[in-house]
Order: C-alpha cells, then sequence, then structure tokens
C-alpha cells in the first residue's frame, strides 16, 4: 500500500489515465442493449480508484482537458446552431428551451426547499439532465468566486457527488421515456406514425424498402435508333428520375451533350441516373451496347459532402433541387447522415447544416454541387492546429470577463468562454472551409478525451470527498433526479404535440436530442421500426448542448450565498 501511495504523490497521471482506460472499456460493455456510457463508468471508476489516497492535479490539465472538450461540442454544434435561429426549426429550438428551463426552474426549487449547497444544485443538473459538460462549467464559475481551498475542494466534490448518483439514473430514465412514455402521452402508435411519415416522405406512397434512399446510380451505354430526331432535353424528360445524357459520341467524335442536340441514329449515348429508370430506356433511345471504353473514361465519383448552406437549411430535397437547378444536373443523393445514423430519404426528407451528403455521379457535377451544399470532406484532412490552440485561448480569455450581480460576480468561466468560442469557430468553418479545418474523427478524440480526462481528474481528486456526499445525501439526491429528469421530458412532449402541432415521430427524436442522449434516439427507432425518428434530432441536439451547458453558471449563481 506504501507503493501506491508513493506513487499517487509521484506520478498521479498514471492513475489518470488507467482511469480513463477502465471506465472507457467498462463504458462499451452492453447487457441486454443497455450500458453505463463511458462518461458516467469513468467518474465511478474515479470516485472508487480515489478511496486510494489524495490526489493532486494542477488546476491547468483540467483546464487544458475540458476546454478541448467543450471547445469541440462548440465547434460540432455552431452550424447548427445558428443555423436553427430560423422560422423554419423555432418548434425544434423552442423544445429544447422548454426542456431546458424547466430542469432549471425544478433544480433551483430543490435547492431553496431542501438547503442544497452549489455543488450538489449543479452536479443535480449535470446529472439529472444528462450534461456532463454543465460540471466544468460550474467548477469554473466557482473558482471564480474567490473561495478558499477547502471550501472549493468540497463544493467540486459534492458536484461530483450528485452526478454520479443521477446520471446514471438519468440516462436510464430517458432511454425509457423517449420510446415508450411520450407516444403514450401523445395518444399515437409510435409504429404506425413513422409509416405515415416514411408514405409522406415518399410523396404518398408507401415506401416498398425498408429504406427510402434512391435506387443505385449507374451508368449505361446505348446505340440511338428510336430517339433519333429528339433532342436531348426531350430524351432526358421522357425517361425521367433525374436522368441525363452524359456523353454523346458521333462518328468517333465527342459531342457537349447540350440540351438542345438532336440525337442521330447510330450515336453512342452514355446515360446517367437511377437503376430502376436507365434499365427502362431502351424503347427510348435505342439498344443498350457493351461500349466498355465508354463508360471506362466516364469520369465519375462518390463523395461525401458536409451540408453548410444556410440557404438549404431546413428544406425539402424537392426544394433543394429546385434551388440547385443546373448545379444539381447529373448528381445524385444515395445517402443521407445525421449525426452518424442514417436518414430516410424521399422528396419531403428535410436537410439540416451538419448532414452529410453522399453524392454519386460526374466529378464535375458533383464539384459544381458541392459549392452549393457545403464541403467535401477529405480523409486526407489534417487538424488545424493553429485554428484550434487560437479559438480556445479566444475562449478562455472572454471567459474571464464578469459582472456583479449583488454579491455574486457572473461569468461564462473557461468552459462557458470556450463553448461559445467553438460555435462560433464551427460557424465560421462554414463560411470559410479553407480555413479550421477539424475532421470528424479528430473531433470525437478531442471529445472523449477532454471530457474523460477531465471528469477522471474530478473524481480522482475529490474521491474521499464525493464518497462521503454520496453516503450522506444518495437517497435524497435519486429523488430529486427522477423529478428533474422526468417532469422537464413530460412538459416538453406535451408542449411539442398540442402547441408547438410537431409531428410526433419527429417530436420523439428531438426529445433525445433536447436531452443528447444518442441511444435514445436509436431506441425510438427500434420501436418505431424506422429511422424517421433521426429527422429530429439536429437542431434540438445543439441547441441543447448550449442550453445545458451554460446553466452550470446559472445554478451557481442562482444558489450561492456567500
Amino acid at each position: 500500500m506504501d507503493t501506491v501511495r508513493w506513487i499517487i504523490a509521484t506520478a498521479p497521471e498514471i492513475f489518470l489515465l488507467l482511469t480513463i482506460a477502465i471506465g472507457t472499456v467498462l463504458g462499451r460493455i452492453r447487457i441486454r442493449g443497455f450500458s453505463f456510457g463511458t462518461t458516467a463508468s469513468i467518474l465511478i471508476v474515479a470516485v472508487l480508484i480515489g478511496q486510494l489516497g489524495h490526489f493532486t492535479f494542477p488546476p491547468i490539465l483540467r483546464a487544458i482537458l475540458f476546454s478541448l472538450f467543450v471547445f469541440t461540442i462548440g465547434y460540432r454544434s455552431g452550424p447548427e446552431f445558428f443555423a436553427s435561429l430560423s422560422v423554419r426549426t423555432l418548434a425544434q429550438v423552442v423544445l429544447a428551451l422548454v426542456i431546458g428551463s424547466t430542469g432549471l426552474v425544478l433544480v433551483l426549487i430543490f435547492a431553496h426547499v431542501f438547503k442544497l449547497d452549489t455543488g450538489t444544485a449543479a452536479g443535480l443538473t449535470a446529472g439529472a439532465l444528462t450534461q456532463s459538460s454543465v460540471i466544468g462549467t460550474a467548477s469554473g464559475a466557482l473558482a471564480q468566486l474567490g473561495l478558499p481551498a477547502e471550501t472549493l475542494k468540497q463544493q467540486e466534490a459534492n458536484i461530483a457527488a450528485g452526478y454520479a448518483v443521477t446520471y446514471v439514473l438519468g440516462y436510464i430514465l430517458t432511454l425509457l421515456f423517449v420510446p415508450f412514455v411520450a407516444p403514450r402521452l401523445m395518444g399515437i402508435d409510435l409504429k404506425a406514425e413513422a409509416k405515415k411519415l416514411e408514405a409522406e416522405l415518399a410523396g404518398g406512397a408507401l415506401p416498398k424498402t425498408e429504406n427510402l434512399s434512391y435506387r443505385k446510380f449507374q451508368a449505361r451505354a446505348y446505340r440511338v435508333s428510336a430517339g433519333a430526331g429528339r433532342t436531348v432535353a426531350a430524351i432526358e424528360a421522357e425517361i425521367g428520375s433525374r436522368t441525363i445524357v452524359e456523353r454523346i459520341v458521333r462518328g468517333g467524335a465527342d459531342l457537349e451533350p447540350q440540351p438542345d442536340i438532336v440525337l442521330a441514329v447510330g450515336d453512342d449515348v452514355v446515360i446517367a441516373g437511377p437503376t430502376a429508370a436507365i434499365v427502362a430506356a431502351k424503347p427510348i433511345l435505342g439498344d443498350e451496347i457493351d461500349a466498355g471504353e465508354l463508360l471506362r473514361n466516364l469520369p465519375g465519383n462518390v463523395i461525401d459532402v458536409l451540408v453548410q448552406s444556410r440557404e438549404l437549411h431546413g428544406r425539402s430535397l424537392r426544394e433543394i433541387v429546385d434551388r440547385l437547378g443546373d448545379n444539381a444536373r447529373g448528381v445524385f443523393l444515395r445517402g443521407l447522415t445525421r449525426m452518424g445514423r442514417e436518414v430516410p430519404l424521399g422528396p419531403d426528407t428535410r436537410v439540416y447544416i451538419g448532414d452529410v451528403m453522399t453524392l454519386v455521379g460526374n466529378t464535375g457535377n458533383i464539384t459544381r454541387a458541392t459549392a452549393r451544399v457545403g464541403h467535401a470532406l477529405n480523409s486526407a484532412d489534417r487538424t488545424d492546429i493553429a485554428f484550434l490552440t487560437i479559438g480556445i485561448a479566444a475562449g478562455l480569455l472572454a471567459g474571464l470577463a464578469s459582472f456583479k450581480a449583488g454579491t455574486v460576480a457572473l461569468t461564462l468561466g473557461g468552459g462557458g468562454g470556450a463553448l461559445i468560442a467553438g460555435l462560433v469557430c464551427g460557424w465560421l468553418r462554414t463560411r470559410r472551409p479553407g480555413i479550421g479545418a477539424i475532421p470528424p474523427a479528430a473531433q470525437q478524440t478531442l471529445s472523449d478525451l477532454g471530457l474523460g480526462g477531465f471528469i477522471a481528474a474530478i473524481g480522482l481528486g475529490n474521491g474521499l470527498a464525493a464518497w462521503s456526499a454520496i453516503q450522506a445525501h444518495g437517497a435524497l439526491l435519486v429523488g430529486m433526479g427522477i423529478v428533474v429528469t422526468l417532469i422537464p421530458l413530460t412538459i416538453g412532449t406535451l408542449v411539442a404535440y398540442y402547441l408547438l402541432r410537431m409531428n410526433p415521430v419527429v417530436t420523439c427524436g428531438a426529445l433525445a436530442g433536447a436531452m443528447t442522449v444518442d441511444a435514445a434516439v436509436t431506441g425510438a427507432c427500434d420501436v418505431a421500426e424506422s429511422q424517421t425518428p433521426v429527422l429530429g434530432v439536429a437542431v434540438p441536439y445543439a441547441v441543447g448542448n448550449v442550453v445545458l451547458t451554460v446553466l452550470g453558471p446559472i445554478v451557481v449563481a442562482a444558489t450561492f450565498n456567500g
């Protein structure tokens, strides 16, 4: 045991890294589809290991780790957050605000009735509303109050205790509420409503397959006979499905396939489009030919494009095609993902900033369309470290600003400042695609390592005090946590469905997004036997990340009595 204490005193970073590793592994374990999650597992492991001795980590380490996490959250949410400030997504924004504000009111009521200290109130907020970043912003706000070192340490321990007791419960309750309770409150059958929504997205006809995505894109070659004497535009219009003539070869020479070009007998043409459309082109054009050379020389591509255009945000695919006009010619959508999940496709499917489109077609056509849609994702992109560090530094500087509200100094703190900086930098990236690259894989790494390291440092450094707080207030925290989780979800459901008139399937996805619980979306999709709940996630998730995170300083300001 003496050796362990010596290692704790000499190299506590060893236990920090081990805590992250053990917590991450435990967080991945699923029992009948359920897991505690990485963040909660890391904190639980940290509190337990913290019983071994007194761990001390420099404040600068925790500040850097949390700043990396919260800046990345802001960077990822920035485009959706600013784009959500529009009439088309107002209902989803209101839902996220209702859930956050209701949770805040309940926490403040409990803090007043049960005389909760500031740390416990902040921990209850972070855990019951399933937003880990509140720990950091509340800790940062407490650090600005000039408290004695021992008092600050006890408050941080109380934050950890409140979070540890209520987070897992809040997570489980959200997982159960979204797919099972919310539909009952709305009086609907989630599966039946999902089928109706799929039919609407498909333009009124029920989909023939489980996935509403367009049929596979192909290019085929035909020798003109039946189509002789007709223009390219007429042929494309009759084949339909946005099929285009990609190439015309006449007498061994290429002709530019302009809409007014008249086809002649013997022309070899290549048409591109959805398989179902082009395989039926024989009666319109002529016999299909085996023209491997024609097809090999056709420059085709498949590219993932991050949607960044504000003019497309919240619009249907039908509207987007109309807006892009000729820029959409020869480009086909093979898939659409939102927060890593496939989105059902149909003419009325709405697209939001932050979605990823998989585009198929001629390289030149895709390049032209990409310029109007957003930014092509390239696996070779490297993180712009200068942009990242300058952004975080600017956020930390902004977090130093404060103003007095009575005896309490209100401040964003370093975490709040880094969040705002991340939002601005994420938005700036959409305006200036040439700067500020942080690829999705790098974003995930920075987020996981930053939050995991910060949570581990909090748990290890305050393990002994946190355990005592859990023993003293555990039962009370459980009861308050249940209320703070379920009441906002209940009110949010009723407001969304009965007042905002949101589609019930979209409402389920929006509830999961507003609580920032990804797994609840999966649960809703499983019950609905459809991916349609994903349609409601993006905007509430972006707004929820911001709204819930800033609750940390608000709770501190409202509950601290000096």
